[in-house]
């Protein structure tokens, strides 16, 4: 069994235990057994960081450049072989993997760039005989705490920027998917970045991440993950008023009016609510259908989701791969039952699924007949189960689509210049996407949301400067 060590201070530590990473296409195939740390690796891992970070905070910005540059080129040279790991570890489809894997790369790039386009200002003061700048510094050491169902794209969205505006890392990925924080950690030991300003303490969330959030030499802490436990983490950072960013859930509608191109439509509603086995927080689980297109649509939904493949992540030919976990599973198999006592009919799915090998397989579940005002409506699921909500027109398709505690993406599907763009407008969302999927965001553009989706500056693209850096203003006298 391959052994995979928390990286400290440029070296390779093992920890007290450890934990296999499993594929949750088949139980039985171990991808490797990862590092469990604890509370001293978190403390050595921030004493490095901030040994390391006044001599990368001021050090040439070339370096980083070229550095990051490295390492988006490495990802990219190895994109097969990464998105079969990240298939084997998440459940991914292999394509799928293999895009994401892309993007990280190509994010790693476009922060290489960023290093050098960090740009301030010059301005007159109104005293005479005064100069004013305004420049960008970063905040320290930063604390990153990942997600499992991007496992190498959220942490390269996060660790990229943080880097390239001269912070110093400690990376926590989430504890079902070590694999690619560690393939990635790997690359970076090789890129020339000095020992300390990169480290990966891998373990459970309740150890790492806890000794993370409140260790008093973090500066800064970015989380993707669940409502409740960012909620808790924004509580602690507010006691010693560390800068927090917090991407957290969705419950994303995917607005489907009678001019649309009824094909189109169900295409990016199959593709929102069902694929990557609907593990995005972007995915969309309420379909949200005007009167006249309904019987046409639910007729066609129920068509094309038969043709649906679920499988293995990594065999050919298959669309949907399996669930990431039994508790993940079994939550999706709740929330049928849910749906179900609530009044909604099940039309199609909602049944796990058996393989060749043993795995974590489900059939995409669709409701009809369901309200807002039901639980599969209002709470995430994060699963393929979606649901359909029946409404008169435009007017009330916005209101349903908006009445929800979320907002992070929302689509519209529609031939209407005029509803496309009020629907832009007016939708309570992050992210608005016409005529595609609400899950698929370029890496060089801000992603987050409004509501208790997101919290903070926005990530990704130029955008992610505001998080990952600190103004200062300075006078001189002429």
């Amino acid at each position: 069994m391959t052994l995979h060590h928390n990286f400290i201070n440029g070296e390779w530590f093992a920890g007290p235990t450890t934990s296999p990473n499993t594929n949750p296409s088949n139980l039985a195939d171990t991808i490797g057994d990862y590092t469990q740390g604890d509370a001293s690796h978190v403390e050595a891992a921030v004493a490095a960081a901030r040994a390391a970070f006044p001599a990368w905070s001021t050090g040439g910005i070339q370096a980083r450049s070229d550095a990051l540059d490295k390492i988006g080129s490495e990802i990219l040279a190895r994109k097969e072989e990464l998105g079969t790991l990240l298939a084997r570890e998440e459940g991914k489809t292999r394509p799928e993997g293999i895009g994401e894997v892309t993007r990280a790369g190509h994010i790693f790039k476009f922060f290489a760039g960023e290093c050098l386009r960090l740009a301030g200002e010059t301005l007159p003061s109104v005293r005479p005989n005064i100069g004013v700048e305004i420049s960008r510094e970063p905040i320290g050491v930063v604390g990153l705490i990942t997600p499992w169902n991007f496992p190498i794209a959220i942490p390269a969205w996060k660790v990229a920027p943080a880097l390239a505006f001269g912070n110093c890392v400690v990376l926590k990925p989430a504890d079902l998917v070590p694999g690619c924080a560690w393939a990635l950690a790997e690359i970076i030991s090789r890129s020339g970045i000095p020992a300390g300003v990169f480290n990966l303490v891998m373990g459970p969330g309740r150890v790492i991440g806890d000794a993370l959030v409140n260790h008093p030499q973090v500066d800064a802490i970015s989380f993707t993950g669940s409502v409740a436990v960012g909620t808790r983490i924004a509580e602690t950072c507010a006691q010693t008023l560390k800068k927090v960013q917090l991407e957290m859930g969705g419950k994303n509608p995917q607005v489907v009016l009678d001019d649309a191109d009824l094909a189109q439509a169900v295409e990016l509603s199959v593709q929102s609510c069902f694929y990557s086995t609907g593990q995005r927080c972007t995915a969309s689980s309420r379909l949200i259908v005007t009167d006249q297109i309904y019987p046409a649509f639910i007729e066609a939904m129920q068509a094309r989701m038969a043709r649906i493949r679920v499988g293995d992540a990594c065999a050919q030919g298959t669309d949907v791969g399996p669930v990431v976990s039994q508790a993940q599973l079994e939550q999706d198999l709740a929330y049928v039952e849910i749906g179900k006592a609530e009044g909604a009919t099940l039309l199609t799915g909602g049944e796990r699924l058996q393989r060749d090998t043993e795995g974590f397989y489900l059939q995409p579940a669709l409701f009809v007949d369901s309200t807002a005002a039901m639980r599969i409506n209002r709470e995430e699921i994060f699963g393929p189960v979606a649901s359909v909500i029946r409404v008169a027109g435009y007017e009330e398709a916005l209101a349903v689509a908006n009445d929800t505690p979320f907002g992070l993406s929302a689509g519209i599907a529609t031939t209407s210049l005029k509803h496309a763009t009020h629907f832009k407008r007016h939708a309570q969302a992050g992210m608005v996407m016409v005529n595609l999927p609400t899950a698929g965001v370029d890496y060089h553009v801000p992603f987050g949301g409004r509501k208790g989706s997101s919290y903070g500056p926005r990530e990704q693209g130029a955008y992610a400067r505001e998080f990952y850096t600190t103004v200062k203003t300075s006078y001189t006298l002429a």
